[in-house]
């Protein structure tokens, strides 16, 4: 098939292994990006609904599309909205949703998307194209919601010393700009491991894009797509993705204690719409070795039972 993808996805063989694909199934890949996983389930034989918000991974999937015999459908739209646009296209209900959450290797790749410090480009970091820019946020926001943007999505310990330096420096329009200013604030050694720029990036590229916000809706819309005894897997890469979906994936499945201060007891007495998920899954230490980008990686997986979903739409 045409249309190569330029990467491996994470987890790739784990993935495939927990959705038990079948040929003539339809699966939703909710994260397209360069198209790894829609090009690993379209050569499985299963028929492939693939999203993406981001415009540029949408042009880059035509190809594939033309190549895949009317078996790939792609969307562009956020999967927060997979229910309806699934339904608009009669497309439900299906037998898997895959979710690869955070920001794709194409987008960090390239610096004019402002993603990444690796390489110096605007302060954008919006995966969509438009609303409010990473540059806008740092300059116009006050010091205490930077504050609480970088202690909260980048679970960053010196996140008031940061934004301090933030508003100092102001106005910052360039990735390198910003970077520098995280590392001038917080030292910066050349040995060191993990530049202390990253979880500031990080945190306001989750806030720019509401990915928390996203992450949410995307997983109780993808429990009402699902077929019973669909399979939903989803790799996060940072504990804050991984700890929603376990929560999610523990509420949906009645394991957490009846009336415990994470799930009310009207809501424990609801059948669970999830079977017991599977253990979580790490990437081995040869895949590390040949993609650093999987070394925070986890996956989960779980089965759709047949009780109905616990809401109708997204924020319900």
């Amino acid at each position: 098939m045409s249309g190569a993808s330029p990467h491996v996805p994470v987890l790739l063989n784990e993935v495939i292994d927990g959705l038990a694909l079948q040929p003539g199934e339809r699966h939703v890949d909710a994260t397209f990006g360069a198209g790894g996983y829609t090009r690993a389930f379209l050569e499985r034989g299963v028929e492939v609904a693939a999203f993406d918000r981001d415009p540029a991974a949408i042009g880059g999937g035509q190809a594939l599309v033309a190549a895949s015999d009317g078996k790939l459908t792609l969307i562009e739209a956020p999967f927060s909205s997979l229910d309806s646009e699934l339904e608009t296209r009669g497309l439900t209900p299906v037998d898997g949703v895959t979710m690869d959450i955070g920001v794709s290797s194409m987008q960090l790749d390239q610096a004019e998307r402002g993603f990444s410090f690796q390489g110096d480009g605007p302060l954008d970091m919006r995966m969509a194209g438009e609303g409010m820019t990473a540059a806008e946020f740092v300059n116009e926001a006050d010091e205490a919601e930077i504050a609480d943007v970088l202690f909260h999505y980048g679970e960053e310990p010196r996140s008031r010393r940061v934004a301090r330096a933030i508003v100092a420096a102001r106005p910052l329009t360039r990735t390198g700009e910003l970077a520098n200013v995280v590392r001038k604030a917080l030292g910066h050694k050349p040995h060191d491991k993990k530049d202390p720029a990253t979880r500031t990036f990080q945190a306001i590229r989750i806030h720019v894009n509401r990915e928390l916000d996203e992450l949410a809706q995307g997983l109780a819309a993808a429990e009402r797509v699902l077929k019973p005894g669909g399979r939903l897997a989803i790799v996060t890469f940072h504990s804050l993705e991984d700890r929603m979906v376990k929560k999610f994936l523990r509420e949906r499945s009645g394991s957490e204690p009846a009336g415990s201060r994470h799930l009310p007891a009207a809501a424990a007495a609801r059948a669970p719409s999830f079977e017991k998920p599977a253990k979580a899954v790490r990437p081995s230490e040869a895949e590390i070795a040949a993609n650093p980008r999987a070394r925070s990686a986890t996956l989960r997986v779980a089965r759709r039972s047949a009780a109905a979903a616990w809401s109708d739409r997204a924020g319900d």
